[in-house]
């Protein structure tokens, strides 16, 4: 019988995310881990390569904390809300120190992480002609095409040392279920050396079988499940909670200060001890205007049938 891979939060980053790595932390606007970013700020993890699409929040805060020194990544918001001001303080004046950038398109970094999972040595794609990217970034190269004329731009494959997503559920021995707008989780832990994968909650082996179109991400690619409730605040995970877009709204004021922002990390980070206090801080009423109406695709009570 396969062995549970269920481990604690803080086991899970300890011993698989180490100081120098190339970490992706994915999540396209859904399912991003703030829990497991969290928790790499308290044990104070350096020098990483963060990996993400969309680089938000998360991004912000983890640069922020100094865990981050180059930032590979597209599109640089924080959502629909602002501008995301750790980086730009770090991009635009070196303050208080430099941060590599090694920017993509959107699908840019898709093709870097399909490449990765499939073990090919680039990626080709069009979508380049005529952007100034290529020239910012030596890395996106053109070439000629090899089955006829003219050329193609590609990218290089990207395969960091651990990959960490969230999702809805996952059984014990790491079969993962993702619902809703899915991103790149997929391709990421595929192309990744190790993989954690965060659920809001584990299910038996009979629920994860009698819906298989759900599982995204097969046990064999996963090290590590982490049970972390509300792990996704303050994005959404569908059918358990809505995205927290006034706490977005608020970060860009947090953000704008560095004395406020530091001083958010070591209020709401450093001083709490794990995600259920950070949970426990926000507060039970907090998740009235998060709850979500049942849908269609709202986790199934399946011992209840009969």
């Amino acid at each position: 019988m396969a062995m549970s891979k269920v481990v604690s939060m803080a086991d899970a980053i300890e011993t698989y995310v180490e100081d120098g790595m190339t970490v992706c932390l994915e999540g396209f606007s859904h399912l991003i881990s703030f829990a497991a970013a969290h928790e790499i700020i308290r044990q104070q993890r350096q020098n990483l390569t963060l990996c993400r699409m969309t680089p938000d929040i998360v991004s912000d805060q983890l640069v922020a904390a100094g865990c981050v020194t180059k930032l590979v990544a597209s599109f640089f918001a924080s959502g629909s809300a602002g501008s995301l001001h750790e980086l730009r303080r770090r991009i635009e004046r070196h303050d208080p120190v430099p941060l590599e950038v090694e920017e993509y398109s959107h699908y840019g970094m898709v093709c870097r992480y399909q490449a990765g999972a499939a073990g090919l040595p680039f990626f080709p794609l069009r979508s380049y002609a005529g952007s100034d990217l290529p020239r910012l970034n030596p890395r996106i190269r053109l070439v000629d095409d090899p089955y006829g004329e003219g050329t193609v731009y590609v990218v290089p494959p990207l395969n960091p040392d651990v990959t960490i997503v969230h999702a809805q559920r996952a059984d014990r021995h790491g079969n993962v279920q993702i619902w809703g707008i899915s991103g790149v989780q997929q391709e990421a832990v595929y192309a990744a050396r190790k993989a954690i994968v965060v659920v809001e909650e584990i299910v038996d082996d009979e629920v994860v079988r009698s819906d298989p179109n759900r599982t995204l991400i097969p046990s064999h690619a996963v090290d590590a499940v982490v049970v972390c409730p509300r792990g996704a605040h303050p994005s959404y995970v569908q059918g358990y909670y809505d995205r927290d877009c006034a706490f977005y709204r608020r970060w860009t004021a947090i953000s704008k200060d560095s004395g406020l922002l530091q001083a958010w990390l070591k209020d709401w980070v450093h001083g709490t001890a794990n995600h259920e206090e950070y949970l426990d801080k926000l507060g039970g009423d907090y998740w009235d205007d998060l709850a979500v109406a049942p849908r269609l695709s709202e986790p199934v009570d399946y011992g209840s049938r009969k």
